[in-house]
């Protein structure tokens, strides 16, 4: 398994999603019981919070979203990536720190996901 350019993958259908302003499958992303901490938002405890949230960021359309895993590792069924994150032409950007399950299905969800901002000068 290619670790990160598998899970450079699902960012891809992430971001295709986020761009599209699908909240839902944004939010399929993402097991049931998943936590979300962001500086943007209050946490978002379990799928249905995550989605709310997603609604919220997308709803006026999301062109430039990109992700990027920086970095990646696995064991067995448990993965985490390091990515980086921007929209607004840059003017939102950051890193996101997320712990995978692979669930009994074989997809992989975010189970956990931390994100930080980056200051960016005006």
């Amino acid at each position: 398994m290619a670790v990160l350019s598998d899970f450079q993958a699902l960012m891809d259908s992430m971001t295709a999603a986020y761009r599209a302003g699908d909240a839902s499958a944004c939010a399929a992303m993402f097991t049931t019981d998943a936590q979300l901490y962001s500086p943007y938002a209050p946490p978002a405890l379990g799928r249905a919070a995550i989605e709310a949230l997603h609604r919220e960021w997308t709803r006026d359309g999301v062109p430039d979203k990109e992700l990027k895993v920086l970095q990646a590792g696995r064991s067995n069924e448990t993965a985490w990536t390091l990515s980086s994150y921007s929209e607004d032409g840059g003017k939102t950007r950051g890193t996101s720190l997320c712990v995978w399950q692979r669930g009994a299905d074989g997809n992989w969800r975010i189970h956990l996901c931390s994100l930080n901002s980056e200051e960016v000068a005006p």
